[in-house]
C-alpha cells in the first residue's frame, strides 16, 4: 500500500504544484470528493471552488477554477483553466475584485441581459478566491 500521492496542479499560465501529498480534496461537478494513497482510477470534471491537499502535517489549498482530475496510479493530475495557490493569493485585492464583481452582476440583473451568466461566473471565481485566501490570513 503507497503512503504518499504525486500532486500535480497545471493552469495555461503555469505549473502550480508538483509535490507528495497525503490527501487531495477537490471540488467535482457533482461535489467535493477526497483522494487517498491506492485510490481506483478515475477521470472527473472539476468546478470552481478550493483544492485542499495534505502533506507534512498542514493542509494547503488552492482557487480552482474549473477543469479535469485524474487519478491513476497513486498520481492526481489536474487540469485547470485557472487556479491560484492559496498562499499567493493577495487577500484585499481580492475582496476588491469580488466587489467589483457583485456590482457587475447586479447592473447585468437590471440590463436583463446575456451578461448576467457571466457576470454570476466572475463573481463565482472571485468568491472562490477570496475564500481561499482568507485561509493564509
Amino acid at each position: 500500500m503507497a503512503e504518499k500521492l504525486k500532486l500535480e496542479l497545471v493552469s495555461p499560465e503555469r505549473k502550480l504544484l508538483d509535490i507528495e501529498v497525503d490527501e487531495v480534496i477537490a471540488p467535482g461537478v457533482e461535489g467535493d470528493f477526497g483522494v487517498l494513497p491506492d485510490h481506483t482510477p478515475f477521470l472527473t470534471a472539476l468546478n470552481i471552488g478550493e483544492l485542499a491537499y495534505k502533506h507534512d502535517n498542514t493542509t494547503e489549498y488552492a482557487a480552482i477554477d474549473r477543469g479535469f482530475l485524474e487519478v491513476n496510479d497513486n498520481r492526481v493530475i489536474i487540469l485547470a483553466e485557472g487556479a491560484e495557490l492559496g498562499r499567493e493569493i493577495d487577500l484585499e485585492e481580492a475582496i476588491r475584485r469580488k466587489v467589483e464583481k457583485e456590482k457587475d452582476l447586479e447592473a447585468a440583473r437590471q440590463e436583463e441581459s446575456h451578461k448576467f451568466s457571466k457576470a454570476e461566473a466572475e463573481l463565482a471565481r472571485e468568491l472562490n478566491r477570496v475564500s481561499v485566501a482568507e485561509r493564509y490570513k
